[in-house]
């Protein structure tokens, strides 16, 4: 059930921003700041200052009775905001996006146009919805740890990707920085088979992607039954190897066939086992977030994510 939040004027309202995200977009962001403060809303903007900023600054906004919270860059900063909040020993704050990032999947899933007047309305006015995180158990520096996401979590050619891409190219090109690490990777990347257990049920997989929403990269489509508020997940197993299937996978997704491959298989599950390639990266929300083996279940209902008003 959807939660209309309080009025604006009653609100705790902190914008953690990413200005590195923002760079590229800096007019959007001072529009959305006017079209906030039209609407009479006050709020304070807290910037990051680098990896794992935000992730402080959320555990700062619960600290001082923020009701309300906005990640304002890409999907990247919206992961660190929300490994935040599952800190909180209460109820975490309802979450706001303000996309600045180069994707902006999880905005695109909600259906949230990058308009800045229609961000102001959406953060002024918006309704919260229960939504689902996924949990992934993995490894950072040889220990286990948890790590959460909203959007989705893979392992194998899209997570070298991730890890691989040039941050200086990525800057100034943005997706384009992914397609030319992509077509490098299909010189280096071995596409040796992944072991992948869905509730008990072992499978054999050239790459995986755990999703929790539909969208991949942007607005393209990768997983039509997820959902949000679902309490699992769709797993994607791409099931063939070799640089031609790669190849062949990315055309699909592009052209938005990807579902329709024979030899890309859909489940449904809650707890998803990623094993046999030990320690290489897993990318959670466009960012690698730890490494493998991971354990990945479902947490429903653990955060109130601000959607755009009916």
């Amino acid at each position: 059930m959807h939660e209309q939040l309080p009025p604006v004027g009653r609100r705790s309202l902190r914008i953690i921003l990413n200005p590195a995200a923002g760079r590229r977009q800096r007019q959007r962001l001072q529009d959305t700041l006017e079209a906030l403060g039209a609407l009479d809303c006050t709020f304070e903007v807290w910037e990051t200052d680098g990896p794992g900023a935000a992730t402080k600054l959320a555990q700062r906004a619960m600290e001082a009775d923020c009701d309300l919270l906005v990640a304002a860059g890409g999907d990247g900063t919206v992961n660190e905001v929300i490994n935040g909040l599952q800190t909180a020993s209460g109820p975490p704050p309802s979450l706001a996006l303000l996309p600045l990032g180069t994707a902006n999947v999880l905005a695109a899933e909600i259906g949230l146009d990058p308009a800045p007047q229609t961000i102001a309305a959406t953060i002024a006015g918006g309704v919260a919805a229960p939504t689902s995180l996924g949990s992934a158990d993995c490894q950072i520096d040889g220990e286990t740890h948890e790590r959460v996401f909203v959007m989705m979590a893979g392992a194998g050619f899209d997570a070298h990707v991730v890890e691989a891409v040039n941050l200086a190219v990525k800057r100034a090109i943005g997706k384009g920085a992914y397609v030319l690490e992509s077509l490098r990777q299909m010189a280096v990347f071995p596409f040796a088979p992944y072991e992948v257990t869905v509730d008990g049920k072992p499978y054999s997989a050239a790459s995986v992607v755990v999703a929790n929403g539909r969208h991949y990269g942007g607005r393209y489509l990768v997983a039509p039954e997820a959902r949000l508020g679902a309490p699992d997940f769709q797993v994607c197993l791409f099931e063939r190897p070799g640089r031609i299937n790669a190849a062949r996978y990315a055309l699909a997704l592009l052209s938005g066939r990807l579902p329709e491959l024979p030899d890309v298989r859909l489940l449904s599950g809650r707890e998803i086992r990623i094993s046999r390639r030990t320690g290489e990266p897993l990318q959670g929300d466009g960012d690698v977030i730890g490494r493998l083996p991971v354990t990945i279940t479902a947490l429903p209902d653990a955060l109130q994510l601000v959607m755009p008003p009916a």
